[in-house]
């Protein structure tokens, strides 16, 4: 599996977002002059955060975009998913394989369907909260954290 820009960028985006929206919103050339991306490109993106219900947008002059929900209750894989579609390394295909194809089922069985269940299960893991203070940290904004 390889993501593409939209999950990429859109990740960046909404993690730019989340760090500098102080709870309100963000003007999208700001956003798309940090994260090097052009505006078109991030309304784009946006457009289809939006109507995932992670981010909403404010129109007019002092307009911009505010997460649609808290950064600790969102996942990164809600927004890949909603930037990429369903995570998966191989495409779905044991539907057309001829019942003969053993090989392949063992190999979707024993290899693909764990190794997306694994990928799901961290990016599911991980909220935008947590990436913001990574962030914070990298920065130098907050002292890092250490949990035992």
């Amino acid at each position: 599996m390889k993501l593409s820009t939209k999950g990429r960028y859109g990740l960046r985006a909404i993690l730019d977002l989340a760090v500098h929206a102080g709870g309100g919103h963000v003007p999208i050339n700001l956003i798309a002059e940090r994260q090097d991306i052009s505006v078109s490109y991030l309304e784009h993106l946006f457009s289809l955060l939006r109507k995932a219900g992670l981010v909403r947008s404010v129109k007019g002059a002092q307009g911009g975009y505010m997460l649609g929900c808290p950064a600790d209750r969102m996942r990164v894989g809600d927004v890949l998913r909603a930037l990429e579609g369903e995570l998966s390394l191989v495409e779905n295909d044991l539907e057309s394989a001829p019942e003969a194809d053993t090989l392949s089922r063992c190999i979707r069985k024993m290899v693909w369907e764990p190794v997306d269940l694994s990928i799901n299960r961290l990016v599911d893991r991980i909220t935008l909260e947590e990436l913001a203070e990574e962030k914070r940290a990298i920065d130098g904004l907050i002292e890092p954290m250490y949990h035992i």
